[in-house]
């Protein structure tokens, strides 16, 4: 039989103190505490890290807006193509003009069929009315005047382009028509604009 006072001890007393016989904290349990702290961060950022992943993984793809690009494409028209689109486009609207100055002359209108035709001073007047009901100057009949400074400021810019694209392509009356405009349009745009910044002491009354 072993002898049994030979035999080692195989129990080991581990020092679970917090404290050592001086009143403060243990080193030991300091750094153990440190390492427990490191862990649990660690293992906090690879969960968030996973999470991030795993959101992306499953966010839709956000949809490309498609690039347009007419300048040097393979599939523009040629100008044989745009020619007969032209053409076919006149032939068209000649044949609706018929018909619609037909009918207005059965009704005694037929005077309103020069309404019918689209003109520089056409068009630009109906950017200038827009212009208007979009600072809240002017309204459809029936509806309340509803600003949008947004959409007045690119309205105008339109003008200002079309008035730098086509110098030395209108005639004078044209020119002097656009240019007015433009000038009016800006004033208003820096009256309303002025008032919202700096309203009476009254106040300014809601725009709808």
């Amino acid at each position: 039989m072993p002898d049994k006072d030979s035999k080692k001890s195989e129990f080991v007393v581990n020092d679970r103190r917090l404290f050592s016989s001086d009143g403060e904290l243990r080193q030991d349990v300091v750094e153990a505490e440190e390492r427990a702290a490191e862990r649990e961060r660690a293992a906090s950022e690879a969960q968030q890290r996973a999470n991030r992943e795993r959101a992306e993984q499953q966010k839709p793809a956000a949809p490309q807006e498609p690039k347009i690009d007419l300048t040097d494409s393979q599939d523009a028209p040629s100008a044989d193509e745009q020619k007969a689109s032209a053409d076919a486009y006149a032939e068209s609207t000649k044949k609706m003009d018929y018909r619609i100055r037909k009918e207005l002359d059965k009704q005694g209108r037929g005077d309103q069929a020069r309404d019918l035709e689209m003109t520089f001073e056409k068009f630009v007047a109906s950017l200038y009315m827009t212009t208007l009901m979009q600072l809240g100057l002017a309204a459809p009949q029936g509806e309340k005047p509803v600003l949008d400074l947004i959409g007045a400021r690119q309205t105008i810019d339109i003008l200002g382009i079309l008035n730098d694209k086509t110098k030395g392509n209108l005639s004078a009356a044209e020119e002097s028509t656009l240019r007015n405009i433009l000038y009016e349009l800006r004033m208003a745009y820096l009256e309303v604009t002025n008032l919202l910044a700096n309203p009476p002491k009254d106040g300014v009354p809601p725009v709808n």
